[in-house]
């Protein structure tokens, strides 16, 4: 089937599940609230914090799987049209969301678009989950939201949040904050814009063009002038480690991490998904934490 088509059969059968309830899909007193998050790095933290009031799918869970490209089943579509909150990435990452969303309109359903609600504008950087800062405001949204829809248990959804950010992320914070601490303005490089938020956060100096960068997330060829800059960064030495997306390696992406092994700089992989596709959001980013810190620790011999 075409995608013009298949979308046109998904809003079609998202519409008729919505025409089909018989009541809006907002919980009762005792019901768990029924979310769907597109992607199952919003998903696990949307998990967490629901605890037993809430009962969360994620859509995107294969690793293999790019965002961009996805095509939604008539399960998707479902779920989504009879979900009381739904949380997805925005920012041009997940577009087929606004497509369902506008299929199956429920002024009951609470609705987190992350771009939005962290005030990146269309066009802007979608890897918003390698950014602490916005983690934190999907937490703070994402209870608040949980309260809106279940206010019996406001205590509960409260408590959650409170034991996810001072126990279940402790390590990632502390790692953040260890790593600017110790390695600020060292400069590093990476393959892609995924890296960019990451890398702010960590005060560290990311000197690939930013053109290269968006390049290689968008799918799109980089320039031979920005591929050219980022290998005399490898062969000088300017940078100290390589960060890259082991899920988008691309011709260009894999000659430079080849380059970069050649010259002694320590390369860490990292993923755009959950990987592996069970682990929790603070495991998966903890574990290429303390790779990054261990590339730096052996790059800058502290």
């Amino acid at each position: 089937m075409k995608r013009g088509s298949l979308v046109a059969f998904l809003m079609a059968a998202a519409a008729a599940v919505a025409a089909c309830s018989t009541a809006p899909p907002s919980p009762t007193r005792g019901a768990r609230v029924q979310a769907v998050a597109a992607e199952n790095f919003w998903g696990s933290i949307a998990s967490q914090l629901g605890g037993t009031r809430a009962s969360v799918t994620s859509i995107i869970t294969n690793p293999n799987t790019d965002p961009h490209d996805y095509e939604p089943t008539v399960a998707d579509a479902r779920a989504i049209s009879t979900a009381g909150f739904v949380l997805y990435n925005g920012i041009g990452y997940d577009t087929w969301m606004d497509r369902i969303l506008a299929a199956s309109p429920n002024p009951d359903r609470l609705v987190i678009n992350v771009g939005d609600l962290v005030r990146v504008p269309p066009g802007g950087n979608p890897h918003q989950w390698y950014s602490p800062g916005s983690v934190h405001e999907v937490i703070a949204r994402t209870t608040e939201d949980y309260k809106k829809l279940d206010p019996a248990h406001a205590a509960y959804f409260d408590e959650r949040r409170r034991h996810f950010e001072t126990v279940s992320l402790a390590e990632y914070d502390s790692l953040i904050a260890r790593i600017r601490g110790r390695y600020a303005g060292t400069p590093i490089g990476a393959s892609e814009s995924i890296v960019t938020p990451l890398a702010e956060a960590l005060g560290l100096d990311l000197l690939t063009p930013a053109s290269f960068l968006n390049a290689i997330s968008e799918g799109t060829g980089p320039t031979a002038a920005d591929k050219a800059t980022a290998d005399a960064q490898i062969r000088s030495k300017r940078i100290k480690v390589f960060i890259y997306n082991r899920q988008n390696s691309t011709p260009d992406v894999t000659a430079l991490v080849s380059e970069a092994k050649a010259a002694g700089i320590p390369v860490v992989t990292i993923t755009e998904t959950l990987e592996p596709a069970d682990a929790t959001f603070q495991d998966w980013q903890t574990a290429q934490l303390r790779a990054i810190e261990q590339a730096l620790k052996q790059a800058t011999g502290r």
